[in-house]
C-alpha cells in the first residue's frame, strides 16, 4: 500500500495557502499540508497531514458505496450513512405488507440485520499512487484521435490489472486536472453488506421535496449498514457464516454535536464538478442541457406519479426512480437559476477573456497554450450538431429497463468473444462480469412491465419528434416512424410497435436474462426475443457512435491538459481538481448565511421546528413515537443532547464547506477527528457552484450526531446501537 506524500508539481508550497480563495476545494487529500496557514487561520491547531495518510485515522474510517460516502463507526464493522442513501436498500427489501421505505427498519440482533441486494459494495481507499508518467509517457504525436484514447484506455487497463493481482481489490486509473495527471485509487472491495438501521420517512425524509435543497431543514438523513466478510477476515459475497468486518479505524460519534464558528472537515467521494469547463461549454449546459434534462424530469414524475396510484407494489418499485428525479430536478432548476439568473455564466464568461488576455499578454504563454481554447471551442461548436440525436441515443435504453439488459447481454456476448481481456471494452471486462450479473440480479426487484412500457412510449415519442438530419433508423424502420409525421400517427405506430414488442420478450424472466449471460454472441443474437432483435438491430449504430465518443475524447486529450496546465499557472499553482468520485477533504465553519432581502438563515435548526412543521401528512408527517419523545423533553427528561445555548436539541447545521453530489452521507469532522454529523445537502441558492464557486454563499447541510443519538435513544429504541459506538 503506498500513499502519496510528494508534493505534485501542480501544488505550491504551503507558504502561498492563504491565498486558496474562501473555503473553496475539494481537495485530493495529499493537498492538505499545502493548506496548513489556511487552516491556522481558521482556527484549527492539528495537524493537516494526518488527512494525507489514507491508511492512518481518520481517513482509513471512511468509505464509499459507490454514489455516497459512508464511514465506519464501530469495531464491528457498522458504517453510517445518509437515509437517502440507503433507498436501494430499503426498497429491495420492501414489500406491501411491510413498506420499510415508509416504515423505517431496526435490527434487533445481527441476525435480523437484512441483506442489501446484489451489486452493493463497501469500498475502503488504501492507497493512491501518481502514475501520470505510465499513462502518458511517449505519446505518438502523430496518432489519430481514437486512437489515441485506445492506447491511453489500454494503458489504464494493464495498470488496473497490475493492481488488482491477488484478488480482494479494486482499482481504478482516475485522470486529473482534465488528464493531465493521473493517479491510481486501489480500494479494498466488501461485497457482504447488510442493512442494520433507518429511521422511518417522517424522520429520514422530514420535509420531503418541499425541504430539499432548502434551508431551514429538519431532516434526520442518516441510516446504518454493517460490513460483513468471511471468518479468515477476508472479502466475502454473503454467506450465512461470514462475520463482522473489523476496520483498522473508526470514528467517535461526538455526543456534542457542532456549534457555530466552529471548524469543520468532511471527507467523502464527491461525485463531479464541472469548474474547469470552458464558457462554451458551460454556456450550452445553461441555454441546452439543463432545460432539457428539467422539462424531461417533469414528464416523468408526472407519468410515474400517476403509475404508482395503481397499487403499493408498483408504488415500491416506482419510489427510487421518483425519489432520483425529485432530487435532480431541484438540483438543476437550482444550478439554472444560478447560472443564467444569478448571473454566474456571466461571471464564467469574465474569468475565460481574462485567460485569455493573460495567455496573450506573453509571447512564451501565447506559444505553450494559445490554441486550447480556440480547439476547445471548435470541438464544442461540433457537437451540439447531432446532440439530440446522440442525447436520445444514448439515454434510450435508460427509458426502458427491458432495453438497457439486453443492449448490456447482446454487447457482453460480443466482448465475452475477444480472446484477450486487455481489448474488452471497460465495463465489459472480465473483472466486470460478476458486477454486471449482480446488476440482472437486482434488477429483478424493479421491473415491471406497466413501468416499462409507460416510460419507453414516453420516450419514442420524443424520438418520433427528432429532425429529418437526426433520426435513430433503427427505432424508425422498427416502429414505422418517419420524419414529420403527425403526432397522432406516430403515437398509433408506436402503440402497435410496443403491443408486439412486450408480447414477444422474456426479458422480465431473471432466468431467462440470465440463461442468456453466457451465451456466445451468434446464439443472443438468434435468441426469439423482440427486445434482444431490437438491441441487435441498434448495436452498429450506438458503436458507431461510440466510436465518435472515442474521438473526441481522443482530441480532449491533447488539448484539454494544455488548458488546464494554462488555468493553474494563471491560478498561482494551488488549484483543487474537479471532483471525480475519488476521495477528498474540504474544510469550512459553522455559519449561517443571508438569505432574501434582509433575512439571517441561523446556521441550526432544533427540535423545535419539527413541533411548527409537522402537519400529520404528507412530507410532513413525523412519527407518533417522535412526538411523544419531543412532548417528554418539553416535560423536562434530561437528555446530554440537549444544547445548552439552544435549549433545545438540535437537528440539523449550515456550514461553508464545499461539497456535491456523492458527499452524501460524508462525516463531519472536527478538529478531533470525531463525527459531529453528516453532510447530506447543498442549498438551492448556491448549487451553481458546481460550475462557478460562489464564495459567498455556498453553504452544506449537514444532520447534527445529537439529532442522531437523541432519536436513537429515546425515539427508535437503537440504543444497543449507540452502546456499541461508545464501546
Amino acid at each position: 500500500m503506498r500513499v502519496l506524500r510528494t508534493a505534485s508539481a501542480l501544488l505550491l508550497s504551503a507558504a502561498l495557502a492563504p491565498l486558496a480563495v474562501a473555503d473553496e476545494g475539494m481537495w485530493m487529500p495529499q493537498q492538505m499540508p499545502q493548506l496548513a496557514l489556511r487552516l491556522k487561520a481558521l482556527g484549527f491547531e492539528g495537524d493537516p497531514a494526518q488527512f494525507a495518510d489514507l491508511t492512518g485515522f481518520p481517513m482509513g474510517a471512511i468509505v464509499s458505496l459507490g454514489g455516497c460516502t459512508a464511514s465506519f463507526v464501530s469495531d464491528e464493522g457498522l458504517i453510517v450513512t445518509n437515509h437517502h442513501c440507503v433507498t436501494g436498500a430499503l426498497q429491495y427489501n420492501a414489500t406491501p405488507e411491510r413498506n420499510l421505505l415508509k416504515d423505517g427498519y431496526l435490527a434487533k440482533t445481527r441476525a435480523d440485520e437484512l441483506p442489501v441486494g446484489p451489486g452493493s459494495r463497501v469500498w475502503v481507499t488504501t492507497g493512491v499512487t501518481d502514475v501520470t508518467a505510465e499513462i502518458r509517457a511517449k505519446l505518438p504525436p502523430k496518432i489519430v484521435d481514437a486512437a489515441l484514447d485506445r492506447l491511453l484506455e489500454r494503458r489504464i487497463k494493464t495498470r488496473v490489472a497490475a493492481c488488482e493481482a491477488g484478488g480482494g481489490k479494486r482499482c481504478v486509473v482516475a485522470p486529473f486536472f482534465g488528464g493531465k495527471s493521473y493517479y491510481e485509487i486501489a480500494q479494498m472491495e466488501i461485497a457482504d453488506v447488510r442493512l442494520v438501521y433507518a429511521p422511518a420517512e417522517g424522520i429520514g425524509n422530514f420535509g420531503g421535496e418541499t425541504d430539499n435543497w432548502r434551508w431551514p431543514r429538519h431532516t434526520g438523513d442518516w441510516s446504518f449498514y454493517r460490513a460483513y466478510v468471511g471468518p479468515d477476515g477476508k472479502p466475502a459475497t454473503h454467506a450465512a457464516a461470514n462475520v463482522p468486518y473489523k476496520p483498522k479505524f473508526r470514528l467517535k460519534v461526538s455526543p456534542k454535536g457542532a456549534s457555530p464558528g466552529e471548524v469543520v472537515f468532511v471527507a467523502g467521494y464527491p461525485g463531479r464538478t464541472q469548474r474547469h469547463m470552458t464558457f462554451e461549454e458551460v454556456r450550452e449546459v445553461v441555454n441546452w442541457q439543463l432545460p432539457r434534462s428539467i422539462k424531461l424530469a417533469k414528464e416523468q414524475i408526472a407519468l410515474l406519479e400517476e403509475l404508482a396510484k395503481q397499487d403499493k407494489a408498483l408504488a415500491i418499485k416506482a419510489a427510487g426512480r421518483l425519489r432520483g428525479l425529485n432530487n435532480g430536478l431541484t438540483n438543476q432548476s437550482g444550478v439554472l437559476e444560478g447560472l443564467s439568473r444569478g448571473g454566474a455564466l456571466a461571471q464564467k464568461e469574465k474569468l475565460q477573456q481574462e485567460l485569455v488576455a493573460w495567455i496573450a499578454a506573453d509571447p512564451a504563454r501565447s506559444t505553450k497554450y494559445g490554441g486550447a481554447l480556440d480547439t476547445l471551442a471548435k470541438m464544442q461548436a461540433e457537437a451540439e450538431k447531432t446532440r439530440d440525436r446522440n442525447a436520445w441515443l444514448g439515454g434510450l435504453a435508460m427509458s426502458s429497463t427491458y432495453l438497457s439488459a439486453a443492449n448490456t447481454l447482446y454487447r457482453l456476448s460480443l466482448e465475452r468473444g475477444k480472446k484477450q481481456d486487455l481489448d474488452r471494452d471497460e465495463g465489459y471486462q472480465q473483472r466486470d462480469w460478476t458486477r454486471l450479473k449482480e446488476a440482472q440480479e437486482r434488477m429483478q426487484r424493479t421491473i415491471d412491465p406497466r413501468l416499462d412500457r409507460a416510460t419507453f412510449r414516453w420516450a419514442l415519442q420524443h424520438i418520433a419528434e427528432l429532425p429529418a438530419d437526426q433520426r435513430i433508423a433503427p427505432i424508425d424502420t422498427a416502429a414505422g416512424l418517419k420524419p414529420g409525421m403527425a403526432k397522432a400517427d406516430a403515437e398509433k405506430a408506436i402503440d402497435g410497435w410496443l403491443d408486439k414488442m412486450y408480447a414477444g420478450t422474456k426479458m422480465a424472466d431473471k432466468d431467462f436474462r440470465l440463461a442468456l449471460f453466457e451465451k456466445p454472441a451468434k446464439d443472443v443474437a438468434a435468441t426469439a426475443d423482440t427486445f434482444v432483435a431490437l438491441a441487435v438491430s441498434m448495436h452498429p449504430m450506438l458503436e458507431a457512435q461510440r466510436e465518435a465518443g472515442r474521438a473526441r475524447s481522443g482530441a480532449y486529450a491533447r488539448v484539454r491538459p494544455v488548458y488546464m496546465e494554462a488555468l493553474i499557472e494563471k491560478a498561482g499553482g494551488l488549484v483543487a481538481p474537479d471532483a471525480n468520485s475519488t476521495l477528498r477533504v474540504t474544510y469550512g465553519v459553522v455559519k449561517g448565511v443571508d438569505g432574501k432581502d434582509g433575512l439571517w438563515l441561523k446556521p441550526q435548526t432544533t427540535l423545535k421546528g419539527i413541533e411548527q412543521k409537522h402537519t400529520g401528512e404528507g412530507e410532513f408527517d413525523a412519527p407518533d413515537t417522535h412526538l411523544k419523545a419531543i412532548q417528554a423533553l418539553r416535560a423536562g427528561k434530561a437528555t446530554p443532547y440537549l444544547d445548552p445555548k439552544l435549549g433545545d436539541v438540535p437537528i440539523d447545521f449550515l456550514s461553508t464547506v464545499d461539497t456535491t453530489g456523492g458527499n452524501s452521507g460524508s462525516p463531519t469532522l472536527n478538529a478531533k477527528g470525531e463525527l459531529v454529523g453528516l453532510l447530506f445537502d447543498g442549498t438551492y441558492d448556491s448549487v451553481a457552484s458546481n460550475y462557478l464557486y460562489e464564495p459567498v454563499g455556498t453553504r452544506s447541510i449537514h444532520v447534527d450526531s445529537r439529532y442522531l443519538l437523541w432519536t436513537m435513544t429515546e425515539v427508535d429504541g437503537a440504543g444497543h446501537l449507540v452502546e456499541e459506538m461508545n464501546r
